[in-house]
C-alpha cells in the first residue's frame, strides 16, 4: 500500500469529527470532479460476472491506484484522482451473492447456490434470471431475504467510505442504488447521504417499486436528522416513465408530487456508460449535436424503449407545463454524470475504456468494437451490444471546499455540471446589473454571484430586456480544445414544449450575428493514430450573451453545452490496438462535451 493511499486510511478518525460550519464564500467555490455511482462485488450483477473488488477497492481506484480486473489486468485513471466518489451497490440482494459463495455460510447450502454456482450452464442462467426477474418484479425470493447480511453488508459499506474521507482533500458518500425496473423500464435512483448519519438498512425496489415510497421513506429519514438526495439515472431506457406527465399510479402530477420530488430529486444523471440522456432526435430533429451516444435498449431486453418522457431537455420542458397548471415545477432539476460501472473503478477514458460488467465485456472480444468471428452465436448477456456502450461520465460541482457538507450542498442547490468523461469545467450565471468589463475582472467570479444568480438558481424577469448570460468553459488539461459553447433555450408556448439553440462561443471566431452559429469546422481527427491535437482549439471560453428573441412574459429554462473537437471514440481505439476495421455503424470519432446545469427565468 502506498504512503499517499496509507495516509488516507490512517485519517479515517477524521470521518467521525464534526466538521466547523465554515462561512458561506459563493467566490471560492472550486470545480471537483467524481463518480457517485459505482458499483462492486457487493452487487448482484457484479458478483456474478466475477467481479471481486470490494469499496475499498474502489475507493483506492478513485484516488489513482491500480486495481485488478476479473480478465487479469490492472486499470487506472490517467487522468489523475478523482476529488470524491461514492460505491453505490445495489439495495436488492446487497451482499447476497457472496454469502451464497462463501462455503462457510449456511446461505451456501440452499439448493439455490447450487444452481447459482453450478458448473452446468443452463442451471446458472434459469438461476440469475430468476434473480433479474425479480427485480423486474419486486417480488422477493424467499429463501434469499436475509436481512442480517444486508445490514452487514451496509454498515461494511458504509464503514469504507468512512475509512477513506479525508476532509479537504477526498471526499466519500455512503450510498446505494435503488432499483425499481417494472417490465424493465428503467426507475433506478441511486440514493447519497449527506454525512455520517444513515438508516440501519437501505430501502429497496423489492420494499416497493414505486418511487414515490422510496421519496416518503427518505422525508421521514429527514426529519430524524438523516438527510439525503436520490439521483435518477438511465432514463433513456425507461420507455417513458422516469418523466412521465402523471406519477406512478396514472394520476395527473399535482403541486403535493412535485413538492416531494424536487424535495427529494435535485439533480439528475444524464451522462453513464449505458448512454447519454440530454435528448434524442426524435425528440430535437434540428440539433445537429443531439444524437450523441444514445442508448435505447430496455435492461435485460432486446426492446427499444420509447424516446417520449425519456430525456432531460423535454423533462425541463414538461416541467414548464406542470408548473403552469400546479404553480410546482417536478422536473426543475441540476445535472451530473457518473459511470455505473460494475468494476469498482470508472472506465471514463476513451483511449483506456476497459467495459462496466467485468466478465462480459471486458475483453475487445467481447465487447466487439470490431466484427468477431462467431459473434452470432453468442448468448444471453454476451448478446448485449456493449459496443454502444460509452466511456462516460463524470459528476461535476461548484463547492467552497471538498467536503461531504459543500458537496452535499452544491447538488441540493443544483451548482452541477455534466460531462461525457472528460474532466471540462462550466459555469453558467444570469443577472441584470452585469458591468461590460466583467469577463476580464480578475475577480470575475465574485462579481458574478453578487450581480446575478448561479446556474441552478431561479432568475426573476426585471424589466423587458434579456438578462445577460455569463458562460465560462475550461477544457481537460489532458484533453483536446473546446469547439463551441452553446446556450440551449426550453419554453412552452400555446401548451407546445419548443427549444431553440444558439452557438455563443466559437473556436475559429464570433458566431454569425443572424443564424447564431460557429462558421463551419472540419473534423481533422487522424482516425489512424488517434493522437489528440492540443494545439487545435480553444483552451477556454468566456462570454456575455443576451437572449436575442427575448420574451419577458415566457417562461424558459437556459443551459450551456460545450463541445470539444472531434476525438476518437473508444471503440476506435480499440481497434486500432486490435489492428482491425471498426464495426459498421459506429462512428470513428465523438465530441465529449459538458452541461451546465439550468437557469430558469420565471416571472
Amino acid at each position: 500500500m502506498n504512503q499517499f493511499i496509507r495516509g488516507f486510511i490512517l485519517s479515517a478518525s477524521l470521518a467521525s469529527i464534526p466538521l466547523q460550519l465554515h462561512a458561506d464564500e459563493p467566490a471560492r467555490r472550486q470545480a471537483l470532479f467524481g463518480d457517485v455511482h459505482v458499483h462492486t462485488s457487493l452487487s448482484f450483477d457484479a458478483y456474478i460476472f466475477g467481479v471481486r473488488r470490494t469499496p475499498d477497492d474502489a475507493y483506492r481506484y478513485a484516488l489513482g491506484e491500480k486495481i485488478r480486473h476479473i480478465n487479469g489486468y490492472d486499470v487506472q485513471l490517467h487522468g489523475g484522482p478523482l476529488d470524491f466518489y461514492a460505491v453505490t451497490d445495489h439495495a436488492e440482494y446487497l451482499g447476497i451473492l457472496p454469502e451464497l459463495d462463501r462455503p462457510s455460510s449456511p446461505m451456501s447450502r440452499i439448493s439455490y447456490a447450487k444452481d447459482l454456482f453450478s458448473r452446468v450452464r443452463s442451471e446458472i442462467e434459469a438461476a440469475f434470471h430468476r434473480l433479474t426477474n425479480s427485480v423486474k418484479t419486486g417480488i422477493g425470493i424467499p429463501e434469499l431475504d436475509n436481512r442480517e447480511v444486508v445490514k452487514t453488508t451496509w454498515q461494511e459499506m458504509q464503514a469504507s467510505a468512512d475509512r477513506f474521507y479525508r476532509p479537504g482533500h477526498f471526499t466519500t458518500f455512503a450510498g446505494y442504488e435503488y432499483t425499481s425496473n417494472p417490465d424493465s423500464q428503467n426507475l433506478h435512483r441511486v440514493v447519497l447521504f449527506s454525512g455520517a448519519r444513515r438508516p440501519e438498512m437501505p430501502f429497496g425496489s423489492l420494499d416497493s417499486a414505486n418511487p414515490e415510497d422510496l421519496w416518503a421513506w427518505l422525508d421521514g429519514h429527514r426529519e430524524k436528522g438523516i438527510d439525503s438526495i436520490a439521483i435518477p439515472h438511465n432514463s433513456n431506457v425507461s420507455n417513458g416513465m422516469m418523466f412521465q406527465l402523471n406519477d406512478f399510479a396514472g394520476n395527473p402530477i399535482n403541486s403535493a408530487y412535485a413538492e416531494t420530488r424536487m424535495r427529494n430529486e435535485p439533480i439528475v444523471e444524464m451522462s453513464q456508460i449505458k448512454g447519454t440522456s440530454e435528448t434524442h432526435p426524435e425528440l430535437s430533429p434540428n440539433d445537429e449535436f443531439g444524437n450523441f451516444e444514445i442508448y435505447e435498449i430496455l435492461l435485460g431486453t432486446t426492446r427499444r424503449g420509447k424516446a417520449e418522457g425519456s430525456y432531460v431537455r423535454q423533462a425541463l420542458q414538461r416541467g414548464l407545463q406542470i408548473e403552469a397548471q400546479t404553480g410546482v415545477n417536478p422536473y426543475q432539476f441540476g445535472f451530473i454524470g457518473s459511470s455505473d460501472t460494475h468494476n469498482a473503478g470508472s472506465p471514463v477514458e476513451e483511449e483506456h475504456y476497459f467495459g462496466k460488467t467485468g466478465i462480459p465485456d471486458g475483453l475487445p472480444s467481447t465487447r466487439r468494437a470490431m466484427v468477431v468471428a462467431g459473434e452470432e452465436n453468442l448468448r444471453g448477456a454476451m448478446s448485449t451490444p456493449f459496443y454502444k456502450w460509452s466511456a462516460a461520465g463524470l459528476a461535476g460541482v461548484w463547492a467552497e471546499r471538498n467536503d461531504r457538507a459543500d458537496i452535499f450542498a452544491a447538488m441540493r442547490r443544483r451548482e452541477t455540471f455534466a460531462t461525457s468523461g472528460p474532466r471540462i469545467k462550466v459555469r453558467l450565471f444570469a443577472g441584470y446589473g452585469y458591468s461590460a468589463n466583467i469577463l476580464s475582472r480578475a475577480n470575475f467570479a465574485e462579481l458574478a454571484y453578487q450581480g446575478g444568480v448561479p446556474m441552478g438558481s431561479e432568475l426573476r424577469v426585471s424589466g423587458n430586456s434579456s438578462p445577460i448570460f455569463l458562460a465560462q468553459a475550461m477544457k481537460d488539461a489532458n484533453g483536446a480544445g473546446l469547439q463551441r459553447m452553446q446556450i440551449i433555450r426550453g419554453w412552452v408556448e400555446n401548451g407546445v414544449t419548443k427549444e431553440a439553440i444558439f452557438d455563443i462561443a466559437c473556436a475559429n471566431g464570433a458566431p454569425n450575428p443572424e443564424t447564431h452559429r460557429c462558421a463551419p469546422m472540419r473534423d481533422t481527427t487522424d482516425t489512424r493514430t488517434c493522437m489528440v491535437n492540443k494545439r487545435s482549439g480553444a483552451p477556454e471560453m468566456k462570454t456575455a450573451w443576451r437572449d436575442p428573441d427575448y420574451n419577458p412574459a415566457r417562461h424558459a429554462f437556459y443551459y450551456v453545452r460545450v463541445l470539444e473537437n472531434p476525438t476518437c471514440r473508444w471503440s476506435t481505439w480499440e481497434a486500432n490496438r486490435e489492428g482491425a476495421s471498426v464495426r459498421p455503424g459506429l462512428p470513428l470519432t465523438i465530441q465529449e462535451r459538458a452541461w451546465s446545469s439550468p437557469i430558469w427565468i420565471k416571472s
